[in-house]
């Protein structure tokens, strides 16, 4: 394989959602991490017993019941839907979508770096934002944040999120 300069760094999705933190790298730069080496890393949360036992029944719960493909499809749904009604009341947008990471931009421009992502006009996605919240949808507050769909969400809520955004978009 090579040597290659790969770091992860992981935050509460390896806890189920508890605080926790984890990074990995290349053998050679771990060894040298106490207690195999000099470098000292230590946390109030390190080996939280709680936060890893909920990491390894989130593990298990995403092995047994592989919800990717459903989370794909209902990303696909909502996507369609929001460009669906935003197109129709003629507001340049991008929606850049990965499963069911997405976020919604105000620009004509495609975004694809900081640089793009700079083009939107974050007037009016706090204006979107305020009328989504009105209407008791919940989105990151940030145009420079992604909103994430959840395997608790139904056709219904993905429904009433794009009736949401019609209204939205029309004031």
């Amino acid at each position: 394989m090579g040597r290659r300069n790969f770091w992860a760094t992981l935050g509460k999705v390896i806890g189920g959602g508890y605080p926790v933190g984890a990074y990995g790298g290349r053998a050679d730069v771990m060894k040298r991490v106490m207690p195999a080496g000099p470098v000292f890393q230590a946390g109030t949360l390190s080996g939280n017993p709680v936060a890893m036992a909920a990491g390894v029944a989130t593990l298990s719960e995403l092995k047994r019941t592989n919800p990717y493909r459903r989370l794909d499809e209902m990303g696909a749904k909502l996507e369609a839907g929001l460009r669906e009604a935003a197109t129709a009341a003629k507001i340049p947008h991008q929606l850049n979508r990965v499963g069911s990471m997405w976020t919604l931009f105000f620009t004509p421009t495609p975004v694809t770096d900081l640089d793009t992502a700079k083009t939107c006009d974050t007037a009016r996605f706090g204006k979107f934002f305020w009328a989504m919240m009105d209407r008791g949808v919940y989105l990151p507050c940030s145009q420079f944040e992604a909103a994430f769909l959840s395997t608790a969400m139904t056709d219904a809520d993905l429904a009433r999120t794009v009736a949401a955004a019609k209204e939205a978009f029309a004031t």
